[in-house]
C-alpha cells in the first residue's frame, strides 16, 4: 500500500471521527436543552418569582449553541490537514464564543430590565423607572459590546493601547459637548436614588410651589397652586434647597388676633381659657402656647401656637377653620370683641 493510500485512509478516518463528533455535540446539546425545557423549567416554575423562568427561557438557546460549537472545534482540530491553520480556527473560535456571550449577557439583561419594569417599577409613585430602566439597559448592553469587541481585536493581535486612547479623547470631546445635558441627566438619577420628593409631594423651590406632577430625565414638572405648570430643571432642584411638605408629618402654626382696648382685665384672663378649651376639643391639633402678646397700635394682641398632627394643607386648613369659627362662636357668647382698625381724634378746643 503506498503512502498516498495511507494518508487517504487516515484522512478518511479523521472526517468520521469529525462527523462523530459534531453528531454526539448536537446530541448532547438536545439533551442539555431538554433536561433545562422539561425539568429545570419545572423547578423554576414553583417559585413565587418569574425571574428564573425568564432567565432559563432567554439562555437556552445559547447554550445549546455553544455545545454545537464545541463540537465543532474539536471536530476541526482532530482532522490533519486543518491543523496548521489552528491558530486562525481558535481566532475564529473565539470571536464565535463571544459572540454567544454577548448574546446570552444582553438576553440575561433584557430579562432583569422587564422583570424590574413588571414587578417593582409600576409600584413606585415617580415614573423615572420607566424612563431610566431602557437607558441602563441600552448603557448595559453597550459596555457589553465594547468588552467583546476589545477580546475579539485582542484575538487578532491588535494594539489596544492607542485604540483606547483615542476612545478616551474622543470620550471627553462628546462629554464637554454635551456637558449639560448629562449633568441634567446625572442629576434625575440622583432623584431617583435619593428620592427628596416624588409625584404628588406639595414642594417648594425659591419662589415656585406646587405640587409634583412629573419627574422626567431632563426637567421636572409642578402645578402651581394657581394651576399653571412650572418647569425647573433637575440640574436646578438638586443645587438649591426644597422645602417638602408632603415629609411633613408634623406642622407647627402661630397665629394672632387682637381684641379691643376697652375689653375689661377679667375677660382677657377669660381669652386664655377658652382658647384652651378649644383645642381641647379638636382632635388634630395640640396647643403649645397661648399669650396676651402685645398692646398694639389698635388692639390688645393674643399669639397661639399649636401644631398639626399631618403634613396635609387641606387638613392643616380645615383645622384653622375649624379654630377661627370656635374663637367667633365662643367670642360672641362671651361678648368679646374683635379689633380692627380705627382712630380716635381729640379736638381741643
Amino acid at each position: 500500500m503506498d503512502m498516498e493510500t495511507i494518508l487517504s485512509t487516515d484522512l478518511y478516518g479523521e472526517m468520521i471521527i469529525a462527523v462523530i463528533i459534531v453528531t454526539a455535540s448536537v446530541i448532547a446539546a438536545k439533551l442539555i436543552f431538554f433536561i433545562l425545557e422539561r425539568y429545570v423549567a419545572r423547578i423554576t416554575a414553583k417559585t413565587r418569582s418569574t425571574l428564573d423562568d425568564e432567565i432559563l427561557g432567554g439562555i437556552k438557546r445559547p447554550i445549546y449553541a455553544f455545545v454545537i460549537l464545541i463540537g465543532a472545534y474539536v471536530a476541526l482540530l482532530s482532522i490533519t490537514p486543518v491543523k496548521p491553520h489552528s491558530v486562525l480556527i481558535n481566532q475564529v473560535f473565539m470571536v464565535a464564543a463571544v459572540l454567544v456571550g454577548v448574546f446570552t449577557l444582553t438576553r440575561v439583561v433584557g430579562v432583569f430590565i422587564r422583570w424590574y419594569m413588571g414587578t417593582i417599577a409600576f409600584k413606585t409613585k415617580t415614573d423615572l423607572d420607566e424612563q431610566f430602566m431602557p437607558i441602563i439597559q441600552k448603557i448595559l448592553n453597550l459596555f457589553i459590546y465594547f468588552i467583546a469587541f476589545i477580546l475579539i481585536l485582542d484575538q487578532f493581535d491588535v494594539e489596544l493601547t492607542p485604540f483606547i486612547a483615542s476612545l478616551g479623547i474622543g470620550g471627553l470631546a462628546v462629554a464637554l459637548a454635551l456637558q449639560n445635558v448629562l449633568t441634567d441627566i446625572f442629576a434625575s438619577f440622583s432623584i431617583y436614588v435619593d428620592k427628596p420628593f416624588e409625584i404628588g409631594d406639595f414642594i417648594i423651590v425659591g419662589d415656585d410651589l406646587g405640587v409634583v406632577k412629573k419627574i422626567g430625565i431632563k426637567t421636572t414638572r409642578l402645578e402651581s397652586l394657581w394651576g399653571q405648570e412650572i418647569v425647573i430643571s433637575n440640574r436646578e432642584l438638586t443645587s438649591t434647597r426644597i422645602n417638602n411638605y408632603k415629609k411633613m408629618e408634623k406642622r407647627r402654626i402661630h397665629f394672632t388676633f387682637g381684641v379691643v382696648y376697652g375689653t375689661p382685665t377679667k375677660k382677657l384672663k377669660r381669652i386664655l381659657e377658652i382658647v384652651k378649651e378649644i383645642f381641647d376639643r379638636i382632635e388634630l391639633a395640640d396647643l403649645d402656647r397661648v399669650h396676651f402678646k402685645e398692646f398694639g397700635d389698635f388692639s390688645l394682641n393674643f399669639e397661639v401656637a399649636y401644631y398639626v398632627d399631618t403634613g396635609d394643607y387641606n387638613k392643616y386648613m380645615d383645622v384653622q377653620q375649624d379654630i377661627n369659627f370656635a374663637l367667633k362662636q365662643r367670642f360672641e357668647e362671651e361678648g368679646i370683641e374683635f379689633a380692627y382698625p380705627t382712630q380716635t381724634v381729640f379736638v381741643n378746643k
